[in-house]
């Protein structure tokens, strides 16, 4: 199996717990503005920030579009009128104060930042993540950080991935391993980008998908063994 070089992480999900964090931000966001959030109403939240950010990977709609009116398309279904964007800014101020760690995320990148050339590579917003990663102390272990906001595209799309690319000095794709939680983000856009993938089947789902990465790891740990070459391609 190839000796890697260059390894790119994806944030949420990956290093950086995303549900957890979120759910922190929301709890604040809805009691600050005096909003009674049942959990039906949450669900339908995320339900809808899901199928935005699928969209949003499919160039479908405008990460402004994403940020600024998923707040205002699902409160208005529970009869609540909200301005989607400042409600937006509230929730990305929370968010960027939560950071809880995937299990593992920080020994697992301190660990690999000796023998390998790490990036992020994350399609949230530029100032909410780069602070996460500060915050957790992760962002010094990276040789660069690549957030969608940033270069002006988004994974899956080759043109992130080209802009990344052209970024890192003297880069043998060949040697090169995405890592994520997304098969329509990480792994398609590895897929696409002509790099090896592997997916952090962190939920543990079946991949009912025609995405097939070349790995699959369940716990972060697990990359170890990728690396040390005992495991074998999917």
């Amino acid at each position: 199996m190839t000796k890697y070089e260059t390894l790119l992480f994806d944030v949420d999900d990956t290093l950086l717990d995303f549900d957890l964090a979120e759910d922190a931000a929301l709890d604040r966001l809805f009691k600050q503005e005096n909003i009674a959030a049942t959990p039906t109403m949450i669900a339908r939240y995320k339900e809808i920030n899901e199928s935005m950010w699928r969209a949003f990977e499919r160039g479908e709609v405008s990460k402004d579009e994403l940020h600024n009116t998923r707040f205002s398309i699902a409160l208005k279904e529970f009869g609540i009128d909200v301005d989607g964007e400042y409600f937006e800014a509230i929730f990305q101020k929370y968010l960027k104060e939560a950071h809880h760690y995937v299990d593992g995320a920080y020994e697992v990148i301190e660990q690999l930042a000796d023998n390998y050339e790490l990036y992020v590579v994350s399609n949230g917003k530029t100032i909410t993540q780069n602070k996460r990663l500060e915050d957790a102390n992760l962002a010094h272990f990276f040789n660069g950080i690549f957030i969608s906001e940033q270069t002006g595209y988004q994974k899956p799309m080759p043109a992130f991935f080209d802009y990344v690319f052209e970024r890192i000095d003297n880069i043998n794709k060949d040697k090169t391993l995405i890592i994520g939680d997304s098969l329509t983000s990480d792994v398609k856009g590895g897929l696409q980008a002509g790099i090896d993938t592997c997916w952090f089947n962190i939920r543990n789902i079946e991949n009912t998908s025609d995405i097939q990465p070349h790995f699959e790891i369940k716990k972060l740990h697990d990359l170890h063994l990728l690396l040390d070459n005992k495991v074998t391609i999917l």
